[in-house]
């Protein structure tokens, strides 16, 4: 209980050449909620193999982005950077290649840079530290305030450049014993240094690096044998005269319990897993060893301990408080008892901070997921331990394992041959998901309840959820993984809290985080037809919020001898403190001069200008029939911030207007006489001054409903164009059934009810697309290449068909990621 499939994605069975899992076979998980994992790709008739990287995104699996590694030899390490945005592959030749993406594209990567040990192949591999550590305070997930959950640990850097930045690049651990780091240089050069981790090299077949708060990096090896010693060594990196310098020094080893015990004795010849319980806990490690059948997991932990002075020794001088002598000790923490062959290991990646006592936790958080690791067995079965105890906290019982079921073993049919088990596994960053490849080269995703399968009360795993939401808010994580979890009835009461966790904050910290919260109550309310409509709402609310910022930036003071406030500032201030409804009486109060823009950077903005036109009367239209909550743009009628922001914008508007008419937004009215600019303004700053102050919103009288009934009579309203509703794989989840995918395939649309409801506002297939940023019509066909957002869906041109300088302000904002923070990814040219 606990843990369930969500989906599986298989490869297509080809006649010529197919892809068969890799031995060793890896996999590594971002926390932009990448997967990167490898296959080799054997061609039946010239009999070679390709070794094969591949990269999905967890929301579009079977979008996948396969590349030639072009690693000679086959790969025996994936690892991600901590931002989800470059990938380190090793193999066994010594290679290492660094992958970055192309045109910030989810979907395509290049090698840029690398490193080499020639012929010596790589068997651990690590990012140095950037210095960032967040330490997660499960027991306060009750306070108000982000920085008590959530704190900031002192941690530094593996190498600081000048002024303290921290200097990129990677460590790796060959198989001769061989320590090799390379350093990135801002100008692209990597420096690399190579050194042997003692001066008695011996072979290692398992080793893992770890990080000290102070700066140092510690290796753990070991020669495969469990008879032999676990050995550590502390590794300095540091750069003198443009040189990477290297020291290494040894630290207390261990020998694992099974190898003393008595009962255990010759039972466990193997150590087949060595890792450290996070990249940043280098006192804590995780040892499993094993036979042909079974294996057996001790963790241990390294502690400072006194130093017990003889007698005669205290006679002479006696040791007294803080001065008796410490030595660091590996001590063992706990150990299973014998387990079904081990094949795989999945640490969790959540900074829990836990000390050794916390072994009792209180009962509350003794669910928390993030306090468990995964270990894989070879009957397919996969057990979620504590990662201290190692008690177990969940079970899942893969599609061959035996369940128990009543029925005597001896009607089940014997299976022959080796069960289909993981190969390789990676937990989630918020370790509500885990994923497996198997010996097929199969992928799963598993769902890890938030309870681990406890009957907790509904409220406990909805806290359980929004403790990591706002994890995901603070670290700017992608949150895929959590919407795994959301059910439709949860939808209402998790946007409510998150709102209200959000307003608890201080200013400087929401507006950081302002537009984060939209893209995140935007994907929630994507998983409940009752919320639907408010998805467009939350998106058209991140374009205003994102067009607002950079046609204000565009505003230049007049006199270089600057005031205190910008234009921008000055504009916001003096549009809520003059709240005429006559447009001409804001204005004069502004110093036009500080509009004044170049004619063509006026002209290039006009699609911009003529979305705020239009969405200000769809609004306003929309307010007679405001009883009906499901048609998009409701919730713009009681946002005063969003209603201000468009009042703005329509002052702005209306001055660049008398510069060049060309800019203004084009209105399709029936007399020829009317100021259709003048008469929005009019009836949009009533709405607003109705809701402008949060605590107390009145109704819109009948005088203003009645003027906006006749709007429809004498302009013509805009269809809006609304974003599609995403194509992606969360909402097919809901009803916990298996789906059943395969890599490179989209998969129908079947049993998605919520899209039914909602088609009516999206456009159906053959007609005419949109590039939604920058509001130009593609045709109905697109012949341009473009880019959508892997989260919301929200479409736009790959190159910019303009460059005027404003313009390209206004595409800088969304080239690494989409308004919403999603990745983009490449869409083939019919995407229609």
């Amino acid at each position: 209980a606990g843990m369930d499939l969500a989906y599986v994605c298989e490869w297509e069975k080809k006649p010529k050449s197919n892809h068969c899992p890799s031995i060793p076979l890896v996999c590594a998980w971002s926390c932009r909620n990448l997967i990167a994992f490898t296959t080799d790709l054997r061609n039946e008739e010239e009999k070679d193999l390709t070794h094969m990287v591949h990269i999905i995104d967890t929301e579009h699996p079977w979008d996948v982005y396969s590349v030639n590694s072009g690693h000679t030899e086959v790969i025996t390490c994936l690892e991600w950077d901590q931002s989800g945005s470059r990938l380190l592959s090793a193999d066994a030749d010594g290679h290492i290649k660094c992958w970055s993406m192309t045109d910030h594209l989810a979907n395509s990567w290049e090698n840029t840079v690398g490193s080499v040990v020639e012929g010596d192949p790589v068997v651990a591999l690590s990012w140095l530290h950037n210095g960032v550590k967040l330490a997660l305070h499960v027991e306060k997930s009750g306070a108000s305030n982000f920085g008590e959950k959530f704190s900031r640990v002192k941690f530094s850097p593996s190498l600081t450049l000048f002024g303290g930045k921290p200097m990129e690049g990677w460590i790796a651990v060959t198989i001769s014993g061989l320590v090799t780091v390379s350093l990135l240089k801002p100008n692209g050069q990597v420096l690399t240094a190579t050194e042997s981790l003692c001066r008695l090299r011996c072979r290692v077949a398992l080793a893992d690096v770890a990080f000290t708060g102070g700066g140092n990096i510690v290796v753990a090896t070991s020669d495969g044998s469990s008879t032999s010693p676990v050995q550590f060594y502390k590794v300095c990196v540091s750069v003198v005269n443009e040189k990477c310098k290297i020291d290494t020094e040894i630290l207390p080893s261990l020998f694992m319990r099974c190898t003393t015990d008595p009962a255990r004795k010759d039972k466990y010849p193997a150590i087949t897993h060595l890792k450290f319980l996070a990249r940043d806990m280098s006192e804590q490690v995780l040892l499993c060893a094993s036979n042909q059948n079974n294996s057996i997991v001790e963790c241990w932990s390294l502690r400072k301990e006194g130093l017990p002075v003889n007698n005669i020794f205290q006679q002479i001088s006696p040791v007294v408080g803080d001065k008796q002598p410490m030595i660091l000790k590996w001590r063992i923490l706990s150990a299973t008892n014998d387990l079904d062959r081990v094949s795989a290991v999945a640490l969790p990646k959540l900074p829990i901070s836990l000390t050794n006592t916390d072994l009792k936790v209180a009962n509350d958080t003794k669910f928390f997921p993030g306090l468990g690791l995964a270990l894989a067995f070879h009957d397919g079965s996969v057990h979620i331990v504590h990662r201290l105890s190692l008690q177990m906290m969940a079970v899942f019982y893969g599609s061959s394992s035996q369940r128990p079921v009543d029925e005597p073993a001896l009607k089940r049919p014997r299976t022959t041959g080796p069960l289909v088990h993981f190969k390789a596994m990676q937990l989630s960053w918020t370790s509500l998901a885990l994923a497996g490849v198997d010996s097929h080269g199969k992928l799963s995703m598993l769902r890890i309840s938030p309870s681990m399968g406890h009957v907790l009360d509904m409220n406990m795993s909805l806290r359980h959820l929004l403790f990591l939401l706002e994890y995901c808010m603070v670290t700017g994580y992608d949150w895929w993984d959590i919407l795994l979890h959301v059910q439709p009835s949860m939808v209402q009461n998790l946007v409510e809290k998150l709102h209200e966790e959000y307003m608890r904050q201080n200013a400087a910290l929401q507006q950081v985080l302002s537009t984060r919260i939209v893209a995140m109550k935007a994907s929630l309310c994507k998983l409940s037809s009752s919320t639907i409509a408010r998805v467009c709402d939350y998106h058209a609310k991140l374009f205003l919020i994102a067009i607002s910022c950079t046609l204000k930036s565009l505003l230049r003071p007049h006199f270089l001898n600057t005031p205190d406030k910008s234009p921008g500032d000055r504009l916001t201030e003096i549009c809520s403190k003059i709240t005429d409804v006559d447009i001409d009486k804001v204005m004069i109060n502004l110093k036009t001069e500080e509009f004044v823009l170049e004619m063509t950077t006026l002209q290039s903005l006009q699609q911009l200008i003529q979305w705020v036109g239009d969405f200000v009367l769809y609004l306003l239209a929309s307010l007679p029939n405001q009883g009906s909550p499901v048609r998009p743009g409701h919730s713009f009628l009681r946002d005063g911030a969003s209603l201000g922001m468009f009042r703005e914008l329509m002052v702005v508007i209306r001055i660049w207007g008398l510069l060049k008419p060309s800019c203004l937004p084009v209105y399709t009215a029936t007399s020829d006489t009317q100021d259709s600019m003048s008469l929005l303004f009019r009836l949009l700053t009533k709405l607003w001054l109705c809701c402008r102050e949060e605590n107390h919103i009145t109704e819109p009288d009948d005088a203003l409903i009645d003027e906006c009934c006749l709007l429809p009579s004498q302009l013509l309203i805009p269809n809006i164009d609304w974003l599609p509703i995403n194509d992606g794989i969360i909402s097919k989840l809901q009803n916990k059934q298996l789906v059943r995918l395969q890599f490179g395939k989209a998969p129908g649309l079947v049993g998605h009810t919520v899209s039914s409801q909602f088609d009516a506002f999206v456009r159906a297939p053959g007609q005419p697309k949109i590039d939604h940023l920058r509001r130009l019509h593609l045709g109905a066909y697109p012949t341009e290449e473009c880019k959508s957002c892997t989260r919301c869906g929200c479409v736009t041109m790959l190159k910019s068909p303009n460059k005027v300088t404003a313009v390209k302000q206004w595409e800088q904002r969304w080239i690494k990621n989409c308004l919403c923070g999603g990745l983009w990814r490449k869409m083939p040219l019919s995407y229609s």
